[in-house]
């Protein structure tokens, strides 16, 4: 098992205002809705509605909005709950950059003007479905925290079923590490490192891609970096991936 390559998903370090931590509330209560749909409205018994809740607290949303977002999504909050529907919309940046944009939304054609939008204000394109996923992978990935043992954790790993990892920094001065396996396996896995005493700060589905375009130029880095918030600033919109990677330096652009 080799470590895996972080797929340029640097996140970069910028101060958040108070009305960005209100859009992270509002794509974490579509996510609890749409889990709890889903399956049993119970997080003990629903992986998927499990994972959304322990995202929710971790992001600081009070337990009576979780409560809420599961009563919602059970059907016995009210009888006109929204109804939520997972759409994946594919896309190219500047130069060619194939872009994945994962929605959570009540309103198909709302969501797609905005993103066509967004879109063509960053140099870019909304495509047509299949033009981009088939760069990409989807993997189940456990974020672990903390200082680790890379035998222990390759011990770990290879007995949760997991196909690779790789030691990294979460955020400045906060070590941990990405665990990636099948689909279908997170669960699994997920279970094993907790019951192996890990500190894990999420698990999740994610697209990676086969390959990247690497981003030298400034003025594409920065037409690519605005492309990626502005579809991240979208109320529907729940993750989005791009396949290129590029310089510490060029991610901290001032894109003003």
């Amino acid at each position: 098992m080799a470590g895996h390559s972080k797929w340029a998903n640097i996140k970069r370090q910028k101060a958040r205002v108070d009305a960005v931590k209100g859009k992270i509330f509002t794509k974490i209560s579509r996510e609890i809705i749409v889990a709890a749909r889903s399956g049993l409205p119970d997080p003990e018994a629903n992986f998927q509605l499990r994972t959304a809740v322990d995202k929710a607290k971790a992001a600081g949303i009070p337990n009576d909005n979780i409560e809420r977002a599961i009563a919602k999504g059970a059907g016995t909050w009210d009888s006109g709950s929204d109804a939520y529907e997972a759409i994946r919309y594919e896309g190219y940046g500047p130069g060619g950059v194939a872009v994945l944009v994962e929605a959570l939304t009540d309103n198909r054609n709302r969501t797609a003007a905005d993103l066509r939008a967004a879109f063509s204000k960053n140099g870019g394109n909304l495509g047509e479905t299949g033009c981009v996923s088939w760069m990409f992978e989807q993997k189940g990935v456990v974020t672990l925290e903390g200082e680790l043992d890379e035998d222990e954790l390759l011990e770990a790993s290879v007995e949760g079923g997991a196909e690779t990892y790789e030691l990294l920094e979460i955020d400045e001065d906060r070590p941990g590490a990405e665990v990636l396996t099948e689909v279908t396996n997170l669960e699994t896995l997920n279970r094993t490192l907790k019951e192996k005493g890990y500190a894990i700060v999420e698990a999740q589905l994610r697209w990676i891609p086969n390959n990247q375009v690497e981003v030298t130029d400034p003025d594409q880095a920065r037409s690519l970096l605005k492309l990626m918030d502005a579809l991240e600033d979208l109320d529907d919109v729940q993750s989005v991936t791009a396949n290129f990677e590029m310089a510490e330096e060029l991610m901290s652009l001032d894109l003003v």
